[in-house]
């Protein structure tokens, strides 16, 4: 069975290292420029360098997005920037722009390149065309079914295939939005959306003067443009089958804590299809890890064909089901682990494992804990505080605690 790569997006180094703690085969990121996601936190050239680094000594991968649709004055900064990222032997540089594309295979031409989603890639004949232009990868449009993305295999079977698995998913048709532009004059399309579609929205009755009548709640809501999440979790077997190489996440600006949820989620979830095959989605511990992070209702959008109930109207997103408590440190030594609290906690709560490891899901009732003065605490509520817990299991510098939400 060929190794399947499990692709986390990382916002900055420390969700970098948090992914691949969890699992992840690969990670993809933005720099401080030419990306799509500007309000990440974002790597300069210099921390790509160290995130490159630390990725291949764990013989895991970095993907830099370069992604936005580019102008005239974007040019001279690609130039410099394409150069920059084969020096940095990243793994692969996502671009979408045809013009930057070719701009990338003449100024860095030992440079892998990924056809980013935005590129709207549909069909077998385009992606035999990027094939021949040079491309190492294709990632999907994920409006594509099953059936079409493996009719695309089967017709350019030596070409990478990336899809999304996981994550929330635009509105508009490969994430082409213009909402956000018409709404605030932040544009999607460089890197400035401001999601305009998860907002609640009011109707201005005709001829009113400036007045707003409230939209009222039906069967259907009022979040009229806000998409559920993808989850693609129970099909990674026929996803693979199709040809399928690279699993993705989506959340370059997702929390810590979401990413640790979903990568370890879908870690365990691959580990078990390769010792087990298709039964692997019988196990109901992978889709109840997915309902502990904040996420909108799932869908399987159009993998199984046309699909109308895209929509999430009930909310903007729940808050999932368990709340990030603390994460650790160092090592659990002599009883104790040096945690760093970020929800309040006080003495008797019970706290969960997040883990890679064996520690995955068990408990700890708070009974002691200690300020790096020595002095005892019996209510943490102090945010970023420090504090020794006292605990038998064998906890792992990044593993996370978390709770139940009340």
């Amino acid at each position: 069975m060929e190794k399947l790569e499990l692709l986390s997006p990382a916002g900055d180094m420390e969700k970098l290292k948090t992914a691949f703690y969890f699992g992840a085969d690969a990670v993809y990121i933005g720099g401080k420029e030419m990306s799509l996601r500007s309000q990440a936190g974002n790597f300069s050239n210099e921390e790509i360098l160290q995130a490159v680094e630390y990725a291949h000594s764990l013989n895991k991968k970095v993907y830099v997005a370069v992604n936005i649709f580019a102008k005239n004055a974007d040019i001279e900064s690609a130039i410099n920037y394409f150069k920059f990222l084969e020096t940095a032997k990243i793994d692969g540089a996502i671009i979408s722009d045809t013009g930057l594309i070719a701009l990338a295979k003449e100024v860095a031409p030992n440079l892998p390149i990924n056809l980013s989603t935005q590129a709207n890639t549909l069909n077998y004949k385009t992606v035999e065309f990027w094939k021949n232009f040079g491309v190492k990868r294709v990632i999907l449009a994920r409006e594509l079914s099953l059936e079409e993305i493996k009719q695309i295999h089967e017709k350019v079977n030596d070409i990478e295939i990336e899809t999304f698995i996981h994550g929330a998913m635009c509105i508009s048709y490969s994430g082409r939005c213009l909402l956000s532009d018409y709404k605030t004059g932040r544009k999607s399309n460089r890197g400035e959306c401001v999601q305009a579609c998860r907002w609640k929205y009011e109707i201005r009755e005709s001829g009113s003067a400036g007045e707003f009548m409230e939209m009222q709640e039906d069967e259907h809501g009022t979040y009229i443009l806000n998409s559920k999440d993808l989850n693609l979790l129970d099909y990674i077997h026929q996803l693979a089958s199709a040809g399928v190489i690279s699993f993705k996440i989506e959340g370059r600006m997702k929390s810590q804590y979401y990413l640790a949820t979903v990568v370890n989620a879908y870690r365990r979830a691959i580990d078990e299809y390769y010792k087990v095959g298709e039964s692997y989605k019988e196990n109901p511990l992978f889709q109840l890890e997915l309902e502990k992070t904040a996420h909108r209702d799932f869908t399987t959008a159009y993998l199984l064909g046309e699909n109308d109930r895209t929509v999430n109207y009930e909310d903007s997103q729940s808050k999932g089901t368990h709340k990030f408590m603390a994460t650790v440190l160092e090592d659990a030594n002599n009883g104790y682990a040096l945690i760093e609290m970020r929800n309040r906690f006080v003495k008797g709560d019970t706290l969960e494992v997040l883990s890679p490891n064996d520690t995955f899901n068990k408990e700890i009732v708070v009974e002691k804990m200690y300020n790096e003065e020595g002095e005892e605490v019996l209510d943490a509520k102090l945010v970023m505080q420090k504090l020794k817990l006292k605990t038998d299991l064998p906890l792992k510098a990044g593993d996370i605690l978390r709770a139940k939400q009340m």
